[in-house]
């Protein structure tokens, strides 16, 4: 299970090492992905609050990155956050993402992103439920959710 200090850690000094890696020129990105995706995605904005796909969905099933398909979260670590965005308590796998500082904004906040295709996916905090304390705080424009109908 990680927790804030891993987080920390992975952000100050040196990210898990990825499951696979793929790259390609933002062109190709853009047209993969809709407008809005690739604003979130390859842009790093943030989707409007309680407007999107996942904030009040609880369906079972695995979360994967809208950009390469990678599995980012198990539907059993989603819970309501009353944040406007779907919150998660860990990531799918220690190296589904990899974590940065973000400044941006007047803030000092960890980014997490696809650690496969670099999608920016959101942001994670130390304010979440018991045991880990983690919010995983994403764009549900970031996210396919795959369930056992559609999998």
């Amino acid at each position: 299970m990680l927790r804030w200090f891993d987080i920390l850690r992975f952000a100050h000094y040196s990210n898990p090492e990825p499951p696979r890696r793929l790259e390609q020129a933002e062109e190709a990105w853009a047209a993969q992905l809709t407008p809005a995706q690739f604003r979130v995605m390859r842009g790093k904005a943030t989707e409007p609050p309680y407007r999107n796909a996942y904030c009040r969905t609880y369906e079972s099933g695995i979360y994967a990155c809208v950009g390469c398909g990678s599995w980012l979260f198990d539907s059993s670590t989603k819970y309501h956050a009353i944040s406007g965005w779907p919150s998660f308590t860990q990531p799918y796998a220690k190296n589904a993402m990899k974590y940065s500082l973000d400044a941006s904004h007047h803030m000092q906040r960890i980014e997490a992103q696809c650690n496969v295709c670099d999608a920016h996916l959101g942001h994670v905090f130390p304010d979440g439920p018991v045991p880990s304390g983690l919010r995983y705080c994403m764009n549900s424009e970031s996210l396919l959710q795959v369930t056992s109908e559609n999998s």
